[in-house]
């Protein structure tokens, strides 16, 4: 009978069953074998031949002893000296702080001393400027120079830092080329931007904090502070200014520093408010000194001449 070859059955020889970790062949290595053949031949070496361990001789164990002695001598000696320092270093700290407080002090009571006599100075300026040019003249120029009080309607500008302003930034900002970078604090020539535009929109007098601005002025900077004449000015800023109250605030907010402050606020977070005044009262500036003007003498020169 013809059929078709029947093929011998394929028989699978049976296979060994795979480890669960067989994927993780080179963790398993490296958890098998944590010592490298070599060290591990070293260790053996060492180990046949004596080498290591706790020293073996009398010899080794006194220099072993000895130097521990000598060790906990030096600790011991070391705790001793910082004990007995402790005191000494516990008063001079108490002397240097003393020293410090006393000098604060004394600093405070000459700062006392000369507001004291700037005020005298800008009163006896006053007195002489009254009895030589008429009352009229005299106080025109005291509320001109910024020695007298003064008092009328005009605008009240607040500026304060952004919410999140930090100490230090490396920002890209349009103030970066007066060497400002962005870091949401308020700086002095922006504050000079914004006094000089209140004097360009017909400001008659300005103060910052309580504090006069004159012709001679300055605001620096120190670190993070605004200083208005060498004196740490802290936010919120507030500035006054007399004049008309309705144009001076429109004249501002309009003008190149007003838009300039605008583009603060909107880009870098800074807080600015401006509102009109009906009164506000401007303090008198310390005593002017001046240093370089002289008064010209007109007549005393036509008579020489």
């Amino acid at each position: 009978m013809c059929g078709m070859p029947q093929q011998p059955p394929v028989r699978s020889s049976p296979t060994r069953p795979q480890r669960p970790d067989a994927s993780m062949s080179l963790i398993t290595n490296v958890m098998d074998h944590s010592l490298d053949d070599g060290y591990a031949e070293a260790a053996a070496r060492k180990k046949a031949q004596g080498e290591g361990g706790l020293p073996k001789t009398l010899r080794a164990k006194l220099g072993l002893a000895a130097g521990l002695v000598l060790a906990a001598l030096v600790v011991t000696v070391g705790a001793a000296q910082a004990r007995v320092a402790a005191p000494v270093v516990a008063k001079e700290r108490q002397e240097l702080i003393d020293r410090v407080d006393s000098e604060t002090a004394d600093a405070d009571k000459l700062e006392s001393t000369v507001d004291k006599l700037r005020d005298d100075v800008g009163a006896r300026q006053r007195a002489a400027l009254r009895s030589s040019g008429g009352s009229a003249a005299a106080d025109l120029v005291g509320v001109l120079s910024g020695a007298t009080a003064v008092h009328g309607p005009g605008v009240r500008l607040v500026v304060n830092d952004a919410k999140e302003a930090t100490s230090g930034g490396d920002g890209a900002n349009p103030r970066e080329t007066s060497g400002f970078s962005d870091t949401g604090r308020l700086r002095d020539r922006d504050m000079q931007r914004v006094v000089n535009g209140l004097w360009a929109s017909g400001a008659e007098a300005v103060s910052i904090n309580g504090q006069r601005l004159t012709a001679l002025s300055a605001i620096r900077a120190a670190g993070d502070a605004i200083l208005v004449d060498n004196r740490p000015l802290v936010p919120p800023y507030t500035v006054l200014a007399v004049g008309d109250r309705q144009r001076l605030g429109t004249t501002f907010q309009n003008s190149a520093d007003g838009l300039y402050l605008h583009a603060l606020v909107e880009n870098y977070g800074i807080r600015a408010t401006i509102s009109p005044e009906g009164d506000v009262r401007l303090p008198a500036a310390p005593s002017v000194i001046v240093r370089t003007a002289q008064p010209s003498n007109e007549n005393s020169e036509k008579g020489t001449s």
